[in-house]
């Protein structure tokens, strides 16, 4: 056989190949790596990209990603320390390292994602169980999530798979859980009003008590001051009495009897006196 011929066959040889879907060639992409396969055992690892060659029939070509890949799980229910049962929806950052320990593990790029579901929710299951839900929600979460990484990440290395980060995207209750939950908020913030109202009862009354209190020291002041003006006053009119008495003692009691006798009638009262008493003394005085 000329090399003439040799060249036709094996071009024959090729397009035949072509058409039935067999071909020897194959592409690796930038971001892939590849594993070449035959008859079941891994024979070579291709981590540069190109048009590569296998042998058709007998070998296949299994392709990973190279890249920083998302996990995103589904929302699964976690059981805290204070027995409660929260759903966790959480993602992670993940890449494959080592594509011959994945496929020999896992065969595909698929089965090594199942394997990472695995350990982050059996570690956020066991990290979780170590907390009450106030601090999963509100103080040690990020803690929380820097231990679940690392553990993570040291389980999956035995696998050729490398975890960059672990975070939770959200944490809620079960539905069947919100209407209790949200009964013994209700509950406390009615005893946190209660509570408030009692206080502010208390105050009140306080304030009363001192404003009453000031009242009547205020009363008392003021009586004490009115009757020391009174006092004062009674004081200057019998001075002044008696000095009008001093200085014409008969027409002052002439005034004070009229004065007397003005009232006395005045008031249309009964009065029962022998004619001969002193009270009429200027009556009978021509």
């Amino acid at each position: 056989m000329t090399k003439q011929h040799f060249l036709i066959a094996l071009v024959a040889i090729v397009v035949l190949l072509f058409i039935l879907g067999a071909s020897p060639f194959f592409i690796v992409d930038v971001t892939q790596t590849a594993i070449v396969v035959q008859l079941g055992k891994p024979v070579r690892n291709i981590t540069e990209p190109g048009l590569k060659v296998k042998v058709p029939f007998i070998q296949e070509v299994t392709y990973f990603d190279k890249r920083l890949l998302d996990y995103d799980s589904s929302a699964q229910d976690v059981i805290t320390q204070d027995k409660k049962t929260i759903l966790i929806d959480n993602f992670a950052k993940w890449r494959i390292i080592d594509p011959l320990k994945v496929y020999q593990n896992f065969q595909s790029q698929r089965g090594a994602l199942q394997r990472l579901h695995d350990i982050i929710y059996s570690e956020l299951r066991v990290e979780l169980g170590r907390h009450d839900l106030s601090e999963i929600v509100s103080k040690t979460r990020s803690q929380i999530m820097k231990v679940v990484t690392q553990r993570s990440k040291e389980k999956a290395s035995a696998y050729g798979i490398e975890i960059e980060d672990v975070r939770i995207k959200r944490a809620d209750l079960p539905e069947q859980n919100e209407k209790a939950v949200f009964a013994r908020m209700q509950a406390e913030r009615e005893r946190q009003a209660k509570q408030y109202r009692a206080e502010g009862a208390e105050e009140a009354q306080k304030i009363r008590s001192e404003a009453e209190k000031d009242r009547e020291i205020l009363l008392a002041e003021a009586y004490k001051t009115s009757e020391e003006l009174r006092g004062e006053g009674d004081a200057k009119a019998f001075k002044i009495y008696a000095a009008a008495y001093r200085q014409d003692p008969k027409f002052f009691e002439f005034t004070r009897s009229m004065e007397a006798y003005k009232k006395t009638f005045k008031s249309g009262a009964t009065i029962v006196m022998t004619p001969d008493s002193e009270f009429f003394r200027f009556l009978k005085q021509r």
